[in-house]
């Protein structure tokens, strides 16, 4: 049952789409009331799921009862980790002071840590004014990464963690002395230039330069392991994974000045443009626009013709622009934003570092916006009106279904089956079915299986059939399910099959019809053809991700051997720098560009491997 079944009847017309069409991946949500007013602002590590559970009736509180009445719409920002939806929740509070943001109005801040001055400085735990002199270290994504950095801390480098008055009046070394948590600077047992060399390389932990110091765990895990003191090797595996947590970096906040990042995504007609505000460093919020694409238009011209609708219509306009395609009138629009500001404004790509992460956040972004679009789109049943009229049926599909194959290499294949109606997708009838007994690799044969029982069950159940079956692929798999269709006596549905043709690039798709050898070509602004991509492509996701599922529920080995470019040696680096493939799955692309001999594009094909 859905988390939105008991309470459906009182959820608004506009709530019920967005809720069907929720990303299950970790951001933040924004609840607006009538006039667009932030009302809350919260993070999910499922967003989903989170958002679902405010409109379930049971067990809502009297402030969340209360929300729910004036939400008039929700806007959903995906990040990649959950950290980035934390501190993304907080610039946004900070921002809007949602009024339903009670327990964050007093404004509290994220946690440091605070090196203070003097010889033998302190490590401590800081919240609040930085008044006392020293280092500051931050800020971290909650209190107990913090503290739990600090406990690791002290154990490595065993720097002194008590108060001032405390060390200036001992004149014997406490218990942390006897533990190995301290050095007892406060009796004399190191000196100074030692006690510094200590100082710095928590300097440089904190700094972000700490490899040598997980070098040195990965040694003592290594030397343990081979030893077969697996409880040691285990406990340096766990500080790795903490380590590793405290150094966690985001790509929500960052030391780069004001600007706007720009992500685009087009599919089936439709483009969305998503700008990312970055103020101060951090991102403060986003915006998505659904430009109405005429007939035939190049998507750099639509870009450019919405950059200068845009910044010269009252926008504000920041220092920098960056977008991933820069478009053709360049300068033409850098001069016209300049003058409208007052200042140079340059527009730009972006080539590495915190940038390119904000654009990678842009664009992901852009795509899911298009999807929940797409998904939420009123007009299905003008797609269909139009369908019907290009296929030639006598009558407007209401119930369409379309079938896709997934395997790596042969293994662990599986089907998919997604369902259309008139409002666009109904997730809850998707049926996912594990294929066996079949010659790896064997596309035609899957099909076969899948499209048998499927339409067997149907038939002896005597529950109700599609109007329309659309195979995703060419003669080969069409005249595999017409087969079946035979041999189960299925003569009232109508049967196609769709492929990308020769050059397989979007918009050239060709249909495929039983008995014909020749196959229809649709306008590229084809409602229809739209359509038929949309259905498609959410077959071909559907597919891929309950085969990754798979995957992982009945692999016996590590994921990581399955991804391709990644080898032995590049395996092992990655269990050493994460102590777990757990937890290379729960790593941004950035984290895991940061093991060793992994690059930027082969982070970002894990990273995609691992959660596409």
């Amino acid at each position: 049952m859905s988390p939105v079944d008991d309470n459906t009847s009182s959820i608004k017309p506009q709530i019920k789409k967005i809720l069907a069409h929720l990303s299950k991946k970790p951001g933040v949500y924004q609840m607006l009331g009538k006039d667009g007013e932030t009302l809350y602002v919260g993070k999910a590590k499922n967003l989903s799921n989170r958002v679902k559970s405010y409109f379930v009736k049971q067990h809502q509180s009297p402030k969340t009862e209360l929300l729910v009445t004036y939400i008039e719409d929700i806007h959903t920002t995906v990040t990649e980790t959950e950290t980035e939806a934390l501190l993304l929740e907080n610039n946004l509070i900070k921002k809007y002071k949602p009024r339903f943001n009670v327990l964050f109005r007093d404004d509290k801040s994220y946690p440091f840590v605070f090196l203070s001055a003097g010889d033998f400085p302190r490590l401590a735990y800081h919240r609040g004014a930085k008044k006392e002199k020293g280092d500051y270290f931050g800020p971290f994504p909650s209190t107990s990464a913090v503290r739990q950095s600090l406990s690791l801390i002290q154990k490595t480098f065993q720097i002194r963690q008590c108060e001032d008055s405390y060390f200036a009046n001992r004149s014997r070394p406490c218990l942390q002395y006897q533990i190995k948590r301290c050095t007892a600077p406060c009796v004399g047992y190191i000196s100074k230039e030692e006690y510094a060399k200590d100082v710095e390389n928590v300097k440089l932990f904190y700094q972000g330069k700490s490899e040598q110091v997980i070098k040195r765990l990965q040694k003592k895990m290594d030397v343990a392991s081979q030893n077969l003191e697996f409880e040691i090797a285990a406990r340096y595996r766990d500080q790795i994974k903490q380590m590793r947590h405290v150094m966690q970096q985001s790509v929500i906040s960052g030391n780069a000045s004001d600007m706007d990042v720009i992500g685009v995504a087009y599919a089936s007609g439709v483009c969305c443009i998503l700008l990312v505000f970055i103020r101060q460093g951090m991102i403060v919020g986003n915006k998505t626009y659904f430009p109405k694409v005429p007939k035939h238009s190049d998507l750099q011209e639509i870009v450019s013709t919405f950059l200068g609708f845009y910044y010269l219509s009252g926008a504000e306009i920041p220092k920098q622009v960056v977008i991933e395609n820069l478009p053709e009138d360049l300068e033409a629009l850098q001069e016209a934003f300049s003058q409208q500001r007052g200042s140079k404004v340059t527009l730009r790509q972006a080539s590495r570092g915190q940038v390119k992460e904000w654009q990678t956040f842009a664009n992901k972004n852009a795509e899911h916006s298009l999807r929940a679009k797409l998904n939420s789109k009123s007009n299905f049943t003008q797609r269909l009106l139009d369908l019907q009229k290009s296929l030639q049926m006598e009558q407007m599909p209401k119930h369409v279904e379309c079938f896709d194959i997934s395997h790596t290499q042969g293994k662990q294949t599986v089907a998919s089956c997604v369902v259309f109606d008139e409002n666009g997708p109904k997730k809850a009838d998707y049926r996912i079915f594990n294929i066996s007994g079949i010659t790896g690799g064997d596309d035609y044969a899957a099909m076969q299986q899948a499209l048998t029982r499927r339409y067997k069950r149907l038939r002896d159940e005597q529950q109700p059939l599609p109007d329309l079956v659309i195979v995703d692929g060419g003669k080969g798999q069409l005249a595999k399910a017409e087969e079946v269709f035979n041999e189960l006596e299925l003569k009232s549905i109508y049967l196609i099959g769709v492929s990308k043709g020769s050059d397989r690039k979007v918009g050239m798709e060709q249909i495929w019809f039983p008995g014909q050898h020749q196959p229809l070509l649709l306008e590229d602004d084809s409602k229809a053809l739209h359509f038929i991509q949309h259905i498609r492509d959410e077959a071909h996701r559907f597919a891929i991700t309950k085969h990754r599922h798979q995957r992982k529920k009945s692999a016996t080995k590590s994921m990581l051997e399955e991804i391709p470019g990644v080898g032995a040696k590049r395996r092992q680096a990655l269990l050493r720098h994460f102590g777990g493939w757990q937890e290379v799955e729960g790593a941004s692309v950035k984290e895991i560009a940061g093991a060793p001999g992994i690059s930027l594009s082969l982070a970002q094909k894990i990273y995609d491997y691992l959660h596409s």
